[in-house]
Formats: structure tokens, sequence, C-alpha cells
């Protein structure tokens, strides 16, 4: 039996496991499974792994996705320049020696969740939080010749502040994502800071949740005539990326 699975905490609100066991039933995959791993300590990771030996691959989610990398024998590029993994290929030896290779599939669910609904005036963004999934979208911005700024709560000469945001930064930024954990399920009335009644039918808001599917967030966005998007087809679309990663070869 081929093991996979999620390692992070919270895991109660995660799709991963439910989107994996859905998909090896409609594949017909008898030989695989798919398991959550909750820890709040990152050392637990390798303890994982060396007592699950049929373990092939993980997910990382948050708090994990940037304090796992000194853990890690190697990165790919992607993940390299992120500064954040969520996706982990254990490459057994043997039973008792294995590697552990990072990669970043975050950006990819999210640079082709976006592309399709960006439009020609969508030309600065907001990243509300600066965690691991953030940096993922700095990245995809990057790459797309997207100016943007990370929003944080605490001052920073080189981020934005919540205190900061008023109608002219509504205005001057057409896309805001959200990446911190405000308004996920168990938390469902929570919400980040920002002056929503200055939002219009010109603004993209974009949730990486997707637990519950409309966030406070997108609510209010919505009301105030934004566009909005959840992260659901992100998720699966890195969750994809994922499986491709766990069964492309090795080669040594």
């Amino acid at each position: 039996m081929k093991h996979f699975g999620l390692f992070g905490h919270p895991l109660e609100h995660s799709y991963s496991k439910k989107f994996f066991t859905e998909k090896f039933m409609r594949e017909g995959r008898e030989d695989c499974v798919y398991e959550n791993y909750e820890s709040t300590d990152i050392y637990d990771l390798k303890k994982i792994v060396h007592e699950n030996p049929n373990l092939l691959g993980l997910n990382v989610t948050i708090p994990f996705k940037q304090e796992v990398i000194p853990l890690l024998d190697n990165l790919d590029d992607i993940s390299q320049k992120i500064g954040a993994v969520n996706t982990i290929r254990v490459h057994r030896q043997d039973q008792n020696k294995f590697e552990l290779h990072g990669f970043n599939t975050d950006a990819w669910g999210f640079e082709l969740a976006l592309r399709p609904i960006l439009r020609p005036h969508h030309r600065r963004g907001l990243i509300l939080g600066t965690g691991g999934s953030a940096k993922a979208i700095s990245y995809v911005f990057r790459k797309l010749n997207i100016e943007h700024f990370f929003v944080t709560r605490e001052d920073s000469r080189f981020h934005y502040t919540y205190a900061d945001l008023n109608q002219n930064t509504m205005k001057a930024f057409q896309i805001i994502v959200n990446t911190t954990p405000l308004g996920m399920f168990p938390d469902v009335d929570t919400f980040p800071n920002i002056p929503y009644e200055f939002l219009t039918h010109k603004n993209l808001c974009f949730d990486l949740t997707y637990n519950p599917a409309q966030t406070r967030f997108l609510e209010k966005s919505k009301e105030s005539g934004a566009f909005i998007h959840n992260g659901f087809r992100m998720l699966r679309l890195q969750a994809e990326k994922s499986w491709e990663i766990w069964n492309t070869p090795i080669y040594v």
C-alpha cells in the first residue's frame, strides 16, 4: 500500500484527504491511501516518515511551509525562489534511510486559478499576510509583472500595515489576496481589517481559504461590488501537481 498525507496543524478544515480519497476511488487506485498527520511540532516530520515506511509523499500546510525547509535534503528551483514548501517527496534508499525533497505547488495552483480571471486593469496587488502561502503569491505576481506589496499588522517600512489602507490604496491596488487564516473554519466570523467600503467592481478579491466557500472577507468584498474568488480551484490544481510530483521517477 502506498501512503500519502497532510502534515500540519490544524487539519480539521482541510479538504486534502477528501480530495485524494475520492481521486483514488475514482481512478481505481486501491493501492493508495491518504491520511492526516496532525502535529504542532515541526520535528515530528522525520519521526512520521520513519514510522510509516510506506509513506511516499506529503503535503505541508500551516504553520510549517517555511519552517520545514531546514529539515529537507533538497529543494526544487521554484521552492528555493519562494522560500516555502508545501509538497514533499520521500525518496527511500532502504527501510531506515530516506531523503526528503521539497517542492512548491501553491504557486502553480494560484497562477492557473488566477490567469482566467485577470483583466487588463489588474496591474497591482496587495497580499494580506506574510507566511509561506503569501510568498508563493508574491512569486506568481513577480512572474506576471504585477506590482505588489504585503500587508501586515506590524509596522514596517517595506510593507503596508492595515492602518495604512484607505480609499486611495483600494483604488491603486486592484487585486487583493487574503493568505491569512482569518475566516477559515471554525473561525468563520473573522476577516481581515481592510476598508471594504472603498472596494469597487474594478477590484478582484481572492481568498486562499476554501472552507467555508464564501468567507466573510469575500462576502464583504462582494457587497462592495468586487469580483470574488475562493481557493478551491487553487487547492485542486496544486493537489494534482503534488500527485504528479510524487509519481515522477527519481533518477539517481
